[in-house]
């Protein structure tokens, strides 16, 4: 027997009291809900560390990434064009495709990431990002994100977001909500400790 079924042998043994699952049913029945789910987004995003700006019909998408982050000279998109209605827009001001790479490590030194957000949760500003490059890496070695997401790809609540995830073709998939953060260093904020220091989401 393996150490870690001993552990669940373990476990089972010294269980003193057992409960049922929760009905999830009536958990959603009495989950959250907005009459505005694109300013709430807005407002949690900035709660939680990031920026979540609505692009306006005449904007330029690839200006405005470009007036967001103007230092920014590596640039890596996994979205080639954007669709706006009935029109398309290609994102030009990135440098170079991921998968252009041998290996993640060569990541390293991206000033900017873009990519496409699935869906995103209003309660809590997560954006569901489903893997749809090889190199998986430049979702958090990035020094920042810029995730493009429709705004009919808003959901209220994460019950609502599970029913629409999707892990792809390549199996992964992962929830961002702002910049990634950690308080354990003596009990500081510290933003960047592990992936983006700055998370910008476009809402289109």
């Amino acid at each position: 027997m393996s150490s870690r079924e001993d552990i669940l042998q373990s476990i089972r043994r010294n269980t003193r009291v057992r409960y049922e699952k929760p009905d999830l049913s009536e958990l959603e029945q009495h989950a959250l809900t907005f009459d505005q789910p694109v300013e709430q987004f807005c407002r949690v995003m900035e709660q939680v560390g990031g920026h979540a700006i609505l692009l306006k019909e005449e904007e330029d998408l690839n200006q405005v990434i470009r007036t967001l982050y103007p230092n920014a000279k590596r640039i890596a998109s996994v979205v080639k064009e954007v669709h706006r209605g009935d029109r398309v827009f290609p994102v030009t001001c990135a440098t170079f495709h991921p998968d252009e790479v041998e290996k993640s490590g060569d990541l390293d030194g991206t000033d900017l990431a873009i990519v496409d957000g699935k869906v995103g949760v209003c309660e809590n500003g997560a954006v569901w990002i489903q893997q749809d490059v090889e190199q998986r890496a430049v979702y958090f070695i990035s020094e920042a994100l810029v995730i493009l997401l429709h705004r009919t790809d808003l959901v209220n609540n994460m019950h609502e977001a599970y029913k629409r995830i999707d892990t792809g073709k390549y199996g992964f998939g992962v929830f961002i909500s702002g910049p990634s953060k950690t308080a354990d260093i003596e009990q500081a904020l510290v933003f960047g400790a592990h992936g983006a220091k700055d998370v910008t989401v476009l809402i289109i």
